[in-house]
């Protein structure tokens, strides 16, 4: 098994802790513990009094009792016996890639999106066809597309809803026809869904859609606890099943204190969910100002999702401008090349407000030299 470089996580381990102003970065601003108590009107005496009497031995392997209800309630028919808790998304989509994609299988994915969900497959052993997205149609793919790329034996579309880098949706009708062509071969779809939309339409998970739709998420985005590495995989059960002989050679267990922040995080989720709906829609009006008033950059609006996908003009290659970036201004940006985009950059928005606002002041000072 043979991996090439993570072309975004090597940029980001090379130059965020260098960083001023990181919006590069996509979860919605991170929570401490103490601004998680204050959300869920928990007394931290209390949690931690119930912490320091826990022993830390393994915990629940596949996540605790009350971990897996409040995570089969985001859904609409999901058992708790469908959920297996694991070390973050990338855990999750690790386990599901590992557990059921062979050498010689047909994978489709969507491209470009988080790398795993095409270089996981590819290094064991499957054939790899992208599925690519197109600015033209809001950095949707095709459908159509994808009815040409799909044959009698693929084995599993991946696809990343809401999409990173652009923040781009698919919709519930988008989805059920998607579903349709899926169902005709009876391929699998993995829908990593770490990324949610606050937009007004709610966009349902694949796993409600379809019956061979596998779900992953987290709490690092959405839910802004990056640091207790939680998330999970919804599946069918039969596909779960399956899941849990792989899940004992990759992770055991989360950890009872990540579990117990998890479950804490979840049981108040109307809170959480509330105070980042806000911080989205508030830095999203900021970034939409800045793009309008910026000559060189523009973009295609994000679905009210973390992340969003700037288009800047400048003569030069973009990782060079990104650079020039970080050690004249000190901002940090994921140039687009590591989405094999170039030109445009990936600029996460749902930060601290004074990080945005100076963030974008000091990227504009950065593009004034390159104006006519």
């Amino acid at each position: 098994m043979i991996l090439p470089r993570f072309g975004v996580e090597e940029w980001l381990n090379l130059h965020e802790k260098k960083a001023l102003y990181d919006i590069a970065g996509v979860s919605i601003e991170s929570l401490s513990l103490n601004e998680l108590f204050q959300l869920t009107g928990t007394q931290p005496a209390s949690f931690y009094q119930s912490l320091s009497e826990t022993k830390l031995n393994y915990g629940w392997i596949e996540g605790s009792p009350g971990f897996k209800k409040a995570v089969s309630s985001l859904y609409h028919a999901v058992s708790e016996e469908q959920i297996l808790q694991t070390n973050g998304a990338t855990g999750a989509n690790m386990l599901v890639l590992f557990g059921l994609i062979e050498p010689g299988d047909h994978v489709i994915s969507l491209y470009p999106t988080y790398q795993q969900l095409y270089d996981i497959p590819k290094s064991l052993g499957a054939e790899v066809d992208f599925w690519q997205i197109k600015e033209e149609l809001d950095w949707l793919p095709d459908l159509e597309d994808l009815r040409q790329l799909i044959r009698p034996t693929t084995k599993m579309i991946c696809i990343n809803n809401a999409n990173n880098p652009t923040g781009a949706v698919m919709k519930e009708d988008y989805l059920n026809e998607l579903v349709a062509i899926a169902r005709e071969v009876g391929a699998y779809i993995l829908s990593d869904e770490v990324y949610h939309s606050f937009a007004q339409e709610q966009v349902p998970s694949i796993i409600d859609l379809y019956e061979k739709g596998i779900a992953v998420n987290s709490l690092s985005k959405t839910f802004s606890l990056p640091g207790i590495r939680v998330g999970w995989v919804a599946a069918p059960l039969d596909i779960a099943d399956i899941l849990r002989d792989y899940r004992d050679y990759t992770m055991i267990c989360a950890g009872v204190f990540d579990d117990k922040v998890a479950q804490l995080a979840l049981e108040h989720r109307a809170a959480i969910l509330a105070r980042n709906e806000r911080i989205i829609h508030e830095n999203l009006a900021i970034l939409d100002q800045w793009v309008a008033q910026e000559p060189l950059a523009s973009y295609i609006r994000p679905a009210h999702v973390s992340t969003s996908f700037v288009k800047l003009d400048v003569p030069l290659p973009i990782e060079e401008f990104c650079l020039q970036l970080l050690e004249e201004y000190g901002v940090l940006l994921v140039p687009g090349n590591r989405f094999e985009q170039e030109g445009y950059v990936r600029l996460g928005y749902a930060c601290e407000q004074s990080i945005l606002k100076t963030g974008l002041e000091r990227l504009s000072q950065c593009l004034r030299q390159y104006k006519n």
